[in-house]
């Protein structure tokens, strides 16, 4: 045990060490003048190219090709090899890697969707596009009243959280409902983009039968199937210790599948960090754990969104389709862990179930009708509210911001 201590301490040395060289290095870097056309995409901490960032890239170089030889994506260095199998068109580079130092001090723009650390400094002449991940239905920034991540004081999050906002020059906002709760929550004085999300584009240029069916082969192995896809939200407080998470479906499957048709399959879409400790044996082949998929694409070949807390039903509100909301942990969870922006029970577009007996039962009414007509007119509603920003331009309008500040 003492070995392991000692171990553990030589390794923590070893990284304040380093990051203080990075620092170093960052520091004098940024001296020099940054590049107007390199661009710095990083998605979810460089677990990824997905989300708005991905959307943004992807729409500036086919806006303009020249960019796939100035834009990269950083990616953390456990996931550099199976990204570039998988985006081998994209220039990745390893996160707090010599080149990475050296590219984010020179670059004209950084296009990230969530925080990076504080102690990273910023050239003055680097413009930072923070996109954000989603519709706040949970509370956000210093609106968090007890912040119950492991290791982390609410007080230190807080100064974290308004320090990093203060180096956004320009913040997405996907409605009117997020702007004033991001404004408020991340402290944030700088210049919103009022456009809606980037990631959400392809829910309206894409969804068409054809292109539909053809993702319901590619993902669940049939273009007819109906799609129940299952997307819960990330509990924070659901660790065992400092990275290491459980999850539980809160639901049997056995009761599930007596409840829908034979042609349905069930989507699951955890969190990553829970992605390989899900039981489905004997379902294999009505059960589908996707987890690394663009979530736009799951959206778009689903029948039913089921979810709790979610600020996935915002997105997929796009496209006007039946949606469950099964809160198992309603009170503790509002009223206890994270607490909601608005009244959660009034406000979701679709049936409420707090126990598996009436989930069981809203899951036949869809088999039977194939939606919830009495929530016709809350999701007509909902969407407004949420959705009124979105016209599947978002990505083309940042893409115009880009080139807007290079010709300064």
């Amino acid at each position: 045990m003492q070995l392991t201590g000692l171990k553990n301490q030589v390794i923590k040395g070893l990284k304040i060490v380093i990051r203080y060289g990075l620092i170093v290095l960052n520091d004098g870097f940024i001296c020099i003048p940054a590049k107007k056309d390199l661009v710095m995409f990083e998605s979810f901490n460089g677990n990824d190219i997905n989300d708005n960032p991905a959307a943004i890239y992807r729409q500036l170089v086919a806006d303009r090709p020249a960019f796939k030889k100035t834009a990269y994506f950083g990616v953390k260095p456990r996931r550099y090899r199976a990204l570039h199998a998988k985006y081998p068109d994209i220039k990745l580079v390893k996160r707090f890697s010599f080149k990475w130092v050296w590219l984010m001090a020179h670059a004209g723009f950084w296009v990230f969707n969530s925080r990076l650390p504080n102690w990273w400094h910023k050239n003055k002449l680097t413009t930072y596009i923070q996109t954000w991940h989603g519709t706040p239905l949970k509370h956000l920034g210093v609106d968090i009243e007890h912040v119950a991540i492991p290791g982390t004081k609410t007080t230190d999050y807080y100064r974290q959280f308004t320090r990093e906002a203060a180096r956004w020059d320009y913040l997405i906002a996907p409605n009117d409902y997020s702007k004033k709760i991001f404004r408020s929550a991340f402290q944030f004085h700088n210049q919103f983009l009022d456009i809606g999300y980037p990631r959400n584009d392809v829910l309206y240029q894409q969804n068409q039968p054809v292109k539909i069916q053809q993702l319901k082969q590619r993902l669940v192995g049939d273009p007819d199937a109906t799609v129940i896809t299952y997307a819960p939200t990330w509990r924070d407080d659901d660790a065992i210790k400092t990275g290491q998470y459980h999850f539980e479906l809160p639901f049997d499957l056995h009761r599930f599948f007596e409840q829908v048709d034979e042609n349905t399959v069930l989507v699951l879409r955890p969190h990553y960090l829970v992605k390989d400790h899900i039981d489905i044996s004997g379902f294999e082949d009505r059960v589908k754990i996707i987890a690394d998929e663009d979530i736009a694409n799951l959206y778009l070949i689903t029948d039913l969104l089921v979810t709790d807390y979610s600020s996935v039903m915002f997105d997929f509100a796009n496209l006007n389709r039946p949606m469950l909301f099964y809160a198992y942990d309603l009170e503790h969870y509002r009223d206890q862990l994270r607490g909601f922006y608005f009244d959660y029970q009034a406000e979701i577009p679709g049936p409420l179930a707090t126990d598996e007996e009436t989930f069981d039962a809203y899951l036949k009414q869809f088999a039977r009708q194939g939606k919830f007509a009495e929530y016709q007119s809350q999701m007509a509603g909902f969407n407004q509210k949420y959705c009124d920003w979105e016209d599947g331009c978002a990505s083309a309008k940042v893409v115009q911001v880009i080139l807007g500040g290079m010709a300064k």
